[in-house]
């Protein structure tokens, strides 16, 4: 709408009216208010942080400064979009293993509650001796059955106690790690952050924001300890005044490539473009490495439940087998 002529004003007038989201619709009606009385687009966003995050305010500053908002606003929304898909990848990765794990209880809870209790009744009906694998296996179903509140009640306490140690220092940077040490999974993680490292950092030098307060603003754009240090180690490099890609380099986070892209991209003069193509590049590898990650998962989920559903007919239907010999 600014870049076809319209008063920011009057554009944010229109997006406000077709909002749906009242909390949203609010926020802008005050920040359509603030610029009526004359403070600036930048300082009247910045005043709500929870919606318009750090990035946000200094990519419309800097248009502002520059004369060139309509251009940083399309920007700005071309690089949320890109990020947004990013992310929905990076969360149907994440979300994959917990569905199957929740997939497996659930199969497992409904054979104990309808499956094994019918065929106990047969077996007292009929009698007999049944066979050692069947006997382990029903013992081993009395224990978790009598003892199921116990069970709960200890992953209850296991999930609060994890919680409490991530809440702490060395708990989180020690989860952090974790987290990048799982394989597949971790490599997905760092592996997008790259790519929304590039593809930030690219956005905010291509709107003129300052390589110090671009850092700033990328150690707020995650929770990863590991990851955040290195870009704070970055930072400090470059206070202290090396290169762009040397620290880098010194920070042992970012790969060799995004190095020596950044590299070429401060020799060349064209840091913004370079980065956007080295974002590219780790948004496809972030696709391929989750394509490999559900390819290998969904045949363990198979012979997992088939593992399952073996263990139980074999442990139910032993006594009957055995009965007709």
């Amino acid at each position: 709408m600014v870049e076809g002529g319209i008063p920011i004003t009057s554009a944010l007038e229109t997006i406000s009216d077709d909002i749906d989201n009242l909390s949203l619709r609010q926020i802008l009606t005050q920040v359509l208010e603030k610029m009526h009385r004359g403070q600036p687009f930048s300082e009247s966003l910045a005043e709500y942080p929870k919606v318009f995050n750090g990035l946000t305010i200094a990519m419309v500053m800097a248009g502002e400064t520059g004369g060139a908002l309509p251009q940083t606003l399309r920007r700005l929304a071309e690089y949320f979009d890109e990020r947004d898909k990013l992310k929905k990848k990076i969360t149907t990765a994440m979300a994959y293993p917990i569905f199957v794990f929740a997939l497996i209880i659930g199969i497992v809870m409904f054979i104990m509650a309808f499956i094994i209790p019918r065929f106990r009744k047969m077996f007292e009906q009929l009698g007999g001796n049944l066979p050692a694998f069947t006997r382990g296996f029903m013992k081993f179903y009395d224990i978790v059955r009598f003892n199921i509140h116990y069970i709960a009640g200890a992953l209850v306490l296991l999930i609060i106690t994890l919680s409490l140690i991530n809440k702490t220092r060395k708990g989180h940077h020690g989860f952090s790690r974790l987290a990048l040490d799982i394989p597949l999974f971790g490599k997905v993680i760092s592996q997008g952050f790259v790519a929304i490292f590039c593809r930030t950092m690219s956005t905010l030098i291509g709107a003129g924001v300052s390589i110090l307060e671009v850092f700033d603003i990328l150690a707020g754009m995650t929770k990863n300890d590991i990851i955040k240090g290195a870009i704070v180690r970055t930072r400090e490099q470059i206070v202290e005044g090396s290169n762009l890609s040397t620290s880098l380099a010194s920070s042992g986070f970012f790969p060799n490539l995004v190095v020596k892209m950044m590299q070429v991209g401060e020799e060349s003069g064209a840091l913004s473009r370079v980065l956007e193509r080295t974002a590219d590049y780790y948004e496809r590898k972030v696709d391929a490495t989750i394509k490999t990650l559900i390819s290998l998962l969904e045949p363990i989920m198979i012979v997992t439940v088939g593992g399952i559903v073996l263990i139980v007919v074999l442990a139910l239907y032993l006594p009957i087998f055995s009965l007709k010999s």
